[in-house]
């Protein structure tokens, strides 16, 4: 009965240590999005996010992630999000394994945004589009 007991506890730790990512670093990143001319609204998967000057929380994610700035007497400009390696993910392949690795993956905790801050220019339309 204690070897059992003993074994549950075990896996239970393990399982606990697992996602260091996504515990430690969360699944989301603040960033700070700026336009020219202020007053823009950030779109993020359709979403309005904010309006410049802003800061918003943007749910990490594997594949290509992009803001959309729109004001109204201006083109719409689409900006991609830059990421790079979430380091915490190593602590995975020492304490979690391919659990851990998994659920970081699925929960986009692999990498992190960077930079933190864009600053967009957005070009006023032609009089043509007005």
């Amino acid at each position: 009965m204690k070897n059992n007991l003993s074994i549950v506890l075990l896996m239970g730790i393990a399982l606990s240590t697992t996602s260091c990512a996504s515990m430690f670093t969360g699944t989301k990143d603040k960033i700070t999005f700026n336009s020219s001319p202020e007053g823009a609204k950030v779109f993020h998967k359709g979403v309005e996010k904010c309006i410049t000057p802003c800061t918003a929380e943007i749910s990490r994610a594997l594949s290509k992630q992009t803001v959309t700035f729109e004001k109204e007497g201006f083109n719409t400009k689409e900006v991609k999000l830059t990421k790079t390696f979430n380091p915490v993910t190593l602590l995975n392949i020492l304490f979690g394994g391919a659990i851990g690795v998994g659920i970081d993956a699925a929960t986009g905790s692999l990498t992190k945004y960077s930079p933190k801050k864009y600053d967009v220019e957005l070009e006023a339309q032609s009089s043509e589009l007005k």
